[in-house]
């Protein structure tokens, strides 16, 4: 038995695509959508980050504002440049790009964006409706890994499907979006204090791994047949430039029925579901 490898990159290119033409119609109405991207320091992955999402602002038709900030601006400056960013009607999402520096507090500048423009949906408010299960903006790596579930036709409902990480960005999000009404998952959230890890794992239909600890997750650690979401993303042992997932991939593509890679997997994903946020946000002007 080997898996069936899940596309990101093509699943992602297929979305934007037609974000694409949804922002072309858009435009017919005078409406272009607009991400502003603050940049505090210079972060090596975060620079890279950036460029991502700049090119994919450009594959979908929408403008990207640049704004690249000194490592030592104060916190006061960045959470005034937030204020008028949220005041900009051509603006329609703002993303601040973590980390940030030491002395800048992440809770004062997540709380500070408008929840209308916070396209990433880390605010408070994005997080409640969440929650709540109200119409808003969802999570962009948690939506991508549901996208990525959906698109392969992978049975969602009634399955059991186990999340390793509690971040707030990626594991708790997404056991929450999993055990929605629509979607109708059994849930069980893991994290680094729960003993006996295997005994979870290979009861999982569903497993992601979002831990961010190279070779967590071993074939003999996999039901046979399971769809393996790796969130992962890990510098490979003694290597520098070469990437891995939390799961040993050649382990578990001989155990489970689908399995995303690393690269090319849950990341493409992240971003394309970015762009469909920004695409949201400015729907909303248009209504």
């Amino acid at each position: 038995m080997s898996a069936i490898i899940i596309d990101g990159k093509a699943t992602a290119k297929k979305h934007k695509d037609e974000i694409l033409y949804e922002v072309g119609k858009l435009k017919e109405h005078g409406i272009i959508p607009c991400l502003a991207v603050v940049l505090v320091g210079d972060n090596p992955a975060s620079v890279s980050y950036v460029r991502g999402k700049k090119k994919a602002l450009a594959d979908t038709g929408m403008l990207g504002r640049d704004i690249h900030l000194p490592e030592t601006t104060p916190e006061a400056e960045l959470l005034s440049l937030i204020a008028v960013l949220n005041a900009d009607e051509k603006v329609h999402g703002i993303l601040v790009q973590l980390p940030l520096p030491a002395h800048i507090r992440e809770d004062a500048v997540i709380t500070a964006l408008d929840p209308r423009k916070d396209v990433d949906c880390f605010h408070p408010i994005s997080l409640g409706k969440l929650l709540r299960g109200q119409d808003g903006f969802l999570p962009c790596t948690p939506q991508g890994v549901v996208v990525l579930l959906q698109e392969y036709r992978i049975p969602i409902a009634g399955r059991h499907a186990v999340v390793l990480g509690r971040s707030d960005i990626v594991g708790k999000p997404l056991a929450v979006l999993l055990s929605r009404r629509e979607l109708n998952a059994t849930v069980t959230l893991c994290h680094t204090g729960t003993p006996d890890l295997p005994s979870y794992t290979r009861r999982a239909d569903i497993l992601i791994s979002a831990a961010g600890k190279s070779g967590l997750i071993k074939g003999d650690m996999i039901k046979p047949g399971a769809a393996v979401i790796d969130v992962g993303v890990n510098q490979a042992p003694g290597e520098t430039r070469r990437l891995v997932g939390d799961v040993v991939f050649e382990e578990a593509l001989e155990t489970a029925g689908w399995i995303t890679p690393v690269p090319g997997g849950t990341g493409p994903m992240t971003i394309a579901m970015l762009m469909r946020n920004i695409l949201k946000a400015a729907e909303g002007e248009r209504n």
